[in-house]
């Protein structure tokens, strides 16, 4: 079939004649599938199930060093625990603090901690008339709902495909002292897969900010989240690269094992320099008596290492792989060579990008939603929900079964040509 800009408004008018019967055909299916949120399926968490076995009443509680995991102390993790997430993270075990359950929590608490108290002395950010922080996009919801929810005036930077443009990063850092900091999913970016290039990371260790609290909120949720064994990019370290590049206090880097072990049950961490670190614990020490150390032991003695973290992580990307080959095999079987869509094949992570026609992703999003498919909200990937092409879709294929992914799939082409014609006849 030739590309929908080709058609004459004749043709086009009977292409969306035969949509709108698929389409309707389609809504009497009764499909109800949840494609909103990068969920784990069930299979995936069933493979975890050991972990919940390897700490019981007849266990030995201590950790290295001998605290007692069931007892007040050891703020900062046990020792095994710094070492398994600082191998993860690829830095050592005294840049690391190990959190509770999640690491969007300790982003939202380095936003709160520096509104509050600032950072390493300088002023708090409600004291300031201005605070202003770069979003790469299409970036991460959850990230630009933190910043908006504290007032912080966001500005967008577009994504490359080797990261965000930093001839735009380095420029508005340099030239204004109100831009605080940056989100950055730097390995299988949410939501386009993207894997920052060692050049991006360099540069990003070398930023010169005009605010000396400026720091790089680095989400490397993603770090080990491979489809492929044998097509596997590499990250540098950043903890690494900004001291090399005299910036060590320049980052916070935050990682989990959210969709390694069990969503809402694993462990997260921050890793960054040994004054941060300090500065944190400031208020860690007033904040909490510590983290859940039994949940810390359990993933020690449950993966012992990252080699058995890795093992763990094929058998996800064996469950997550078929999924995601099922949409992208739809999407360029149905859309390839029409010019109405763009996306990319991801090597990892949870997520595709999908870009449609400007002015149709809301539409798109809609028409899934009537015909039982529930779509990330068009916009979401974009601060304050505004996408100003109406363009980007997030798809999530991690939580139906393959199977439900192709119908779900199938489905979305469906709803993507249909909207594209409509789209397409408004200008003829």
């Amino acid at each position: 079939m030739k590309a929908y800009q080709q058609m004459t408004k004749e043709e086009l008018c009977t292409l969306k004649e035969e949509l709108e019967k698929s389409y309707q055909a389609e809504k009497e299916k009764g499909l109800k599938l949840d494609m909103s949120r990068g969920k784990p399926e069930t299979a995936q968490l069933d493979i975890g199930m050991e972990l919940l076995d390897v700490v019981n009443s007849e266990s030995d509680m201590k950790a290295e060093g001998g605290a007692d995991c069931r007892n007040y102390g050891v703020l900062d993790g046990i020792p095994e625990a710094k070492k398994l997430m600082a191998d993860m993270m690829g830095t050592t075990p005294e840049h690391v603090i190990v959190y509770g359950n999640g690491s969007l929590f300790i982003m939202y608490d380095s936003i709160s901690r520096s509104y509050t108290h600032g950072v390493l002395g300088s002023t708090p950010w409600y004291k300031l008339d201005k605070v202003k922080f770069l979003c790469p996009v299409p970036g991460y919801d959850r990230h630009f709902a933190i910043t908006e929810r504290f007032g912080i005036e966001m500005i967008t930077v577009p994504m490359r495909e080797d990261g965000p443009d930093m001839d735009i990063v380095e420029k508005l850092v340099k030239e204004d002292d109100s831009i605080k900091g940056i989100w950055c999913v730097p390995l299988y970016s949410n939501p386009q897969g993207i894997c920052y290039s060692d050049e991006t990371v360099k540069r990003f260790a070398a930023l010169k900010p005009a605010a000396k609290d400026f720091r790089i909120y680095w989400d490397n949720a993603y770090v080990i989240h491979h489809l492929y064994e044998d097509d596997q990019p590499v990250l540098l370290d950043i903890i690494s690269e900004c001291e090399k590049a005299g910036n060590p206090d320049l980052v916070y880097e935050f990682a989990s094992t959210s969709k390694i072990s069990f969503a809402g049950a694993g462990i997260s961490a921050l890793a960054s320099s040994k004054a941060n670190l300090e500065d944190v614990k400031k208020q860690l020490t007033i904040q909490t008596i510590g983290f859940d150390k039994l949940n810390q032991l359990r993933h020690v003695r449950y993966y012992k290492n990252l080699d058995g973290m890795k093992a763990h992580m094929k058998k996800h990307a064996n469950i997550m792989r078929p999924k995601f080959e099922a949409v992208l095999e739809v999407l360029e079987k149905e859309l390839g060579g029409l010019g109405i869509a763009n996306w990319i094949k991801p090597k990892g992570g949870y997520f595709i990008s999908f870009d449609a026609m400007e002015g149709c992703a809301k539409e798109i999003v809609k028409k899934c939603k009537e015909a039982g498919v529930i779509l990330t909200n068009a916009g979401a990937t974009f601060p304050y929900g505004k996408d100003p092409k109406d363009s980007n879709i997030r798809i999530a294929p991690s939580f139906p079964t393959a199977e439900e992914m192709a119908q779900a799939a199938n489905l979305f082409v469906l709803c993507v040509k249909l909207v594209s014609v409509e789209k397409l006849l408004e200008a003829k």
